[in-house]
């Protein structure tokens, strides 16, 4: 008999000693892919970045304490890779204070050296850099402000703010009087921008609430335990907006600027060109109050039209939580979208710019509202974490009013339960969302490995390319916990390009110019260069942009101040120093 015969003889055999009662043959299992590996690994304790941010506080549930801290990624020593510098709290009251608090509370300067040894590792530089942190400290600013080449450094406090000016050398000192820049309110976010395009670095102030110690109120958990108290309990302070002389000095301008016409409990800010007519424009996200677009008339001139602009309240008509903002081309139509991240039981918006600077509503679309419902969100930012060309979103989280964990699943009581007391009550896992064009994003959180599951009370997020790989890591500070780095591990196997700009002497991160980068797969992807971004934190001034397997036809900058010059073809895989007025026109 032949092989085939003997293949349906068999066959048959089979089909007639089924059972006929008992239906047809089950379908034949089909195994479940492996999961993707993490495309993030979190290294900080290897790589010599150890931080624990300490808030103080003692059971009296002071405001300050759950609202901080952030975190800057720059280079200060100018050997090319990305150092570190941690805000860190302090005790607010003397004699008072968690176990965890006791000895000195300072900020931190970390030093990369990966220049040097090749390796990813940071040393902790602090006692020789001069800088003396006194302040219960929120936020940092990193930028050259002096226009010497070296990035100098202001750092916001619930109190008195600080410049630190770079020396040079590992040194700095304290040029917060010399400039005239200090104020003595609670400020978070500071953002170092060239607001009136005359080449020098003016600095604006969100401040948050008048809060002090004389004012706390005792606030309760729905169970009646105590509790944060709500923002609104406490009246919003004015912003301030410093314009540099150029002589190292700053003249505050808030009233001649129009910025004092309004302010909230601002939270969040990030500067953007929303109607692409060639002027930096800033938003001011606030906590609880109408968020506040401030576009540039011209000639040192603001006027607020973030309500008009549809970007001052949700698609519903209501102001939320604002915490951390950042504005970016996420649908590649070449002008600046917004991501704001609000608290929980509300979800954080996503506002769509339709080019004139007008925005919609975009979240429920783009599948962004739903899975930051439960969220408090903070520190954000748009990033191409996989080099594919399309950019992506991070969300860290962690609540400022207690969380009822019995009403939580099984699964997240019990991460709850292996964390500590102050990351049981306010504790929340982080977010990731990969760009699926189209207007549309995948919760891909699962990507980021287990410090993105963990309970911790996540606050800023610096990004920028640490090992200078050619990906965006990300460090994460956690409130009352250690600093996270996140290093990313897959962008490096998709193509990229790498650009820092420098304007006008050459020696000064041109922040506020505009890139494009023409691919030959017939795609062009916008990118600011901009430092900040977040929540009161500072990142790489660098551009970073994903191709994935595209080439670079041409890469167009358009110079703050309107100079545009094409510096052509460009190799990817690598980073490249553009100057400016060294471009064709």
């Amino acid at each position: 008999m032949s092989s085939a015969r003997i293949a349906l003889v068999s066959l048959a055999v089979a089909a007639c000693a089924q059972d006929p009662g008992a239906g047809p043959a089950a379908e034949p299992a089909v195994a479940e892919p492996p999961p993707a590996p993490p495309a993030f690994e979190e290294r900080a304790t290897e790589a010599g970045l150890v931080f624990r941010h300490l808030n103080g506080g003692d059971g009296r549930y002071l405001l300050p304490e759950i609202m901080g801290a952030g975190a800057a990624l720059f280079d200060f020593d100018g050997d090319g890779d990305l150092d570190a510098y941690l805000v860190q709290g302090a005790t607010l009251e003397p004699g008072a204070g968690n176990s965890a608090s006791s000895g000195p509370a300072n900020d931190r300067l970390f030093r990369n050296e990966l220049t040097e040894t090749g390796d990813l590792r940071f040393v902790d530089v602090t006692a020789d850099s001069g800088i003396e942190s006194t302040g219960y400290g929120m936020g940092v600013a990193a930028a050259d402000y002096d226009g010497d080449g070296k990035t100098d450094l202001y750092v916001t406090n619930f109190g008195p703010n600080r410049l630190w000016r770079n020396l040079g050398g590992g040194r700095f000192e304290d040029a917060t009087a010399a400039a005239a820049v200090d104020d003595p309110r609670w400020s978070v976010p500071a953002v170092f921008f060239d607001y009136d395009s005359d080449g020098a670095l003016d600095l604006f102030l969100a401040n948050y609430v008048d809060f002090n110690l004389g004012s706390h109120t005792l606030c309760t958990f729905g169970s009646g335990e105590p509790d944060y108290c709500s923002p609104k309990t406490y009246r919003p302070e004015p912003d301030r907006l410093f314009r540099n002389l150029g002589n190292g000095r700053f003249e505050q301008t808030t009233d001649r600027a129009g910025l004092a016409a309004e302010f909230g409990n601002g939270l969040g800010a990030v500067p953007a060109d929303f109607d692409l007519d060639g002027r930096l424009d800033l938003y001011v996200a606030n906590d609880g109050t109408s968020n506040q677009m401030w576009m540039s008339l011209g000639k040192g001139r603001f006027e607020n039209r973030a309500l008009f602009a549809g970007a001052a309240v949700n698609g519903r008509g209501e102001a939320e939580a604002g915490m951390g903002v950042d504005a970016g081309d996420f649908d590649g139509d070449g002008d600046e979208d917004l991501y704001v991240t609000h608290i929980t039981g509300e979800t954080s918006t996503l506002y769509l710019n339709d080019g004139d600077g007008l925005f919609t509503d975009a979240g429920m679309v783009a599948g962004l509202d739903a899975p930051s419902l439960a969220m408090t969100g903070f520190g954000t930012g748009w990033f191409d974490f996989d080099n594919d060309g399309d950019l992506d979103v991070l969300a860290v989280n962690g609540a400022v009013r207690r969380l009822d964990r019995a009403r939580s699943g099984a699964e997240a009581a019990a991460r709850a339960a292996a964390a500590s007391d102050h990351e049981r009550r306010f504790g929340q896992p982080n977010q990731l969302f990969r760009n699926l064009g189209g207007g549309r994003f995948e919760d891909v959180s699962a990507l980021g490995g287990a410090s993105f599951t963990a309970f911790e009370v996540s606050r800023g997020a610096a990004f920028g390319d640490v090992d200078n790989d050619g990906d965006t890591d990300v460090l994460i500070t956690n409130n009352n916990g250690p600093a996270r780095l996140m290093v990313n591990v897959v962008g490096q196997d998709n193509g990229w390009i790498g650009l820092r700009l420098l304007g006008g002497n050459g020696k000064r991160d041109a922040l506020g110019s505009l890139v494009h980068v023409f691919l030959d797969d017939g795609r062009t992807l916008t990118r600011r260069v901009r430092t900040a971004m977040s929540y009161a934190s500072s990142s790489d001034p660098r551009v970073l942009a994903g191709v994935g397997a595209a080439g670079v036809e041409d890469v167009r900058v358009t110079w703050l101040g309107g100079a545009e010059e094409s510096f052509g073809p460009l190799s990817t895989g690598t980073y490249h120093e553009l100057r400016q007025g060294q471009g064709s026109r």
